[in-house]
């Protein structure tokens, strides 16, 4: 059994990322972005020998034409100037959740406006008893969730925990170290849902859905601007019904200072988070 070269959590246990080069464990590892050796042949070989699908940094296989439609047709956003080629740096961000027919790993893929994957959103911190109860019932939004999201090195670039909710929904936004950078607040339970995104105990913005089902949401900032869009691309009625699957397209109209740059980029993944665990037809 085999998986294809990359960088996957360390099965040794002794750093945060080891490569894997489609045969074998090799000595480069990673820390907080940081790359250096460390020779795997002192370590006992890790128990299963190759990379799991939990492990390894979820991509959908999306390709570069299925991208773009979702951005131009589906969405109806116009091409704009590539960024950067890094999460906070491109104005146009799609997040496609991985296809599952039963949900136990929340895996996400996120691409830039031309298709090209830079980054991926991953589930963590979840024992074989949580995912158990997740097989067996329906009781997403009751539990915590935590989530990162990396790049395509697999360094975490932003820490996302919802923590278990009865209504309302807190998501907790938090910087490589640890750090909180701010949290996005859900203010209401029925009609259209509105989010705060507050920081230092000061509120930044918005986000607010456009109708009462919560598939598309503009962004305001605490003017009252609208700074970013998120829209709901559907993949057609079977796909929506029988699959776990939840696409969005996140455009940013300008460039955002932090921490509200942060909190709009983590808000394409905490829409799905905050609303969609709780039941597929009423999100």
């Amino acid at each position: 059994m085999s998986s294809p070269a990359a960088w996957h959590s360390d099965p040794y246990k002794r750093h945060q990322l080891r490569y894997w080069d489609g045969e074998h464990w090799t000595g480069h590892v990673s820390d907080n972005g940081v790359q250096s050796t460390d020779d795997p042949s002192t370590i006992p070989t890790p128990v299963g020998g190759w990379p799991t699908s939990d492990a390894a940094i979820p991509t959908t296989n999306d390709s570069a034409a299925k991208i773009q439609s979702q951005v131009n047709v589906t969405a109806g956003v116009l091409p704009t100037a590539a960024g950067g080629g890094t999460l906070f740096t491109e104005s146009i961000l799609v997040v496609n959740q991985k296809k599952k027919l039963i949900e136990i790993v929340n895996e996400y893929a996120v691409y830039d406006q031309s298709g090209k994957q830079i980054g991926a959103i991953r589930e963590v911190g979840q024992n074989m008893a949580k995912k158990a109860l997740r097989l067996l019932t329906s009781v997403d939004q009751f539990m915590t969730h935590r989530l990162e999201i990396v790049d395509m090195t697999g360094a975490v670039q932003l820490a996302v925990t919802r923590p278990a909710k009865i209504m309302k929904s807190t998501v907790i936004v938090n910087d490589p170290a640890g750090v909180e950078i701010g949290r996005i607040v859900q203010d209401n339970v029925f009609g259209k849902i509105r989010f705060s995104l507050q920081a230092g105990g000061h509120t930044y913005g918005s986000i607010n859905a456009e109708n009462w089902r919560a598939w598309n949401f503009n962004i305001q900032d605490s003017t009252g601007q609208e700074i970013a869009r998120i829209t709901k691309t559907w993949e057609g009625v079977l796909t929506t019904m029988f699959t776990t699957a939840d696409n969005y397209v996140l455009q940013i109209h300008r460039p955002l200072e932090e921490p509200l740059r942060s909190l709009v980029v983590a808000s394409a993944l905490t829409v799905d988070t905050a609303l969609k665990q709780d039941s597929r037809g009423f999100g």
